[in-house]
C-alpha cells in the first residue's frame, strides 16, 4: 500500500521538479530519504521515568519504537556523566516517513496556536531541513490529559540529490510544507 504523499511525489512532484530545474532523469530528482525525530530529555538524569514516558510518547507519534540516546562524553557544567540517558530518537523511512509527514503537515501543524508557518532558513549546506517543535501536544495521537510535561523535539528531513538549497525548499513546498511568508 502506497501512502498519499508518496503517490503525490511519484505522479506530480517529480514531473514539476524535472520541468522547473531541467532534470532529464526522474531518478536524479531530489527526494526525501528519511525523517529523524529527536527528543532531548535533560531532566532524565534525575528521574528515569521521564525518559521512559518520552519514549512512549515518541512511539505513539511516530508509529515506531525509539532508541535511547546516551551521553558520549561527561560534561560537568551540565551534570552529565558518560553513558547517562539524555534523549531518544526515531528514524523513519519509506511508507512510515510519508505517513508521518502527511500527519505533521495536515493535522499537527494547524493545531499550533498562532501558527504562521515554519521558518524557511533552517536548511544546512547539504539541503536537509530541521524543524523544532516546542511541545508534543499538537499531535492528535497523544491524549492531552495524560501528558505530564511539555516536551519539545527536533524533526530533520534528510533530502538526497538536491543540488541546492532552493531545490530542497521547492521539494518541501510541493509536499505542502507551510513556510512562513516574508514581507520584503
Amino acid at each position: 500500500m502506497v501512502s498519499r504523499l508518496q503517490e503525490v511525489y511519484r505522479t506530480e512532484i517529480t514531473e514539476k521538479m524535472m520541468k522547473e530545474y531541467g532534470i532529464k532523469n526522474k531518478y536524479a530528482v531530489p527526494h526525501l530519504e528519511k525523517i529523524v525525530i529527536n527528543m532531548g530529555v535533560g531532566e532524565a538524569m534525575q528521574d528515569v521515568k521521564i525518559i521512559e514516558k518520552s519514549m512512549e510518547e515518541l512511539a505513539l507519534i511516530s508509529g515506531q519504537r525509539p532508541i535511547m540516546r546516551r551521553a558520549k562524553k561527561a560534561i560537568s557544567n551540565f551534570k552529565v556523566r558518560e553513558g547517562h540517558a539524555v534523549g531518544c530518537k526515531v528514524t523513519l523511512r519509506r511508507a512510515r516517513m510519508y505517513e508521518f509527514m502527511d500527519r505533521l503537515i495536515n493535522v499537527a501543524m494547524p493545531r499550533i496556536r498562532d501558527f504562521r508557518g515554519v521558518p524557511d532558513n533552517s536548511f544546512d549546506k547539504a539541503g536537509n531541513y530541521t524543524l523544532g517543535l516546542t511541545e508534543q501536544a499538537i499531535f492528535p495521537e497523544l491524549e492531552i490529559d495524560r501528558l505530564t510535561r511539555s516536551q519539545g523535539m527536533d524533526i530533520t528531513f534528510v533530502i538526497k540529490k538536491a543540488k541546492s538549497i532552493e531545490q530542497a525548499r521547492e521539494l518541501l513546498k510541493l509536499f505542502g510544507m507551510p513556510f512562513s511568508r516574508k514581507d520584503k
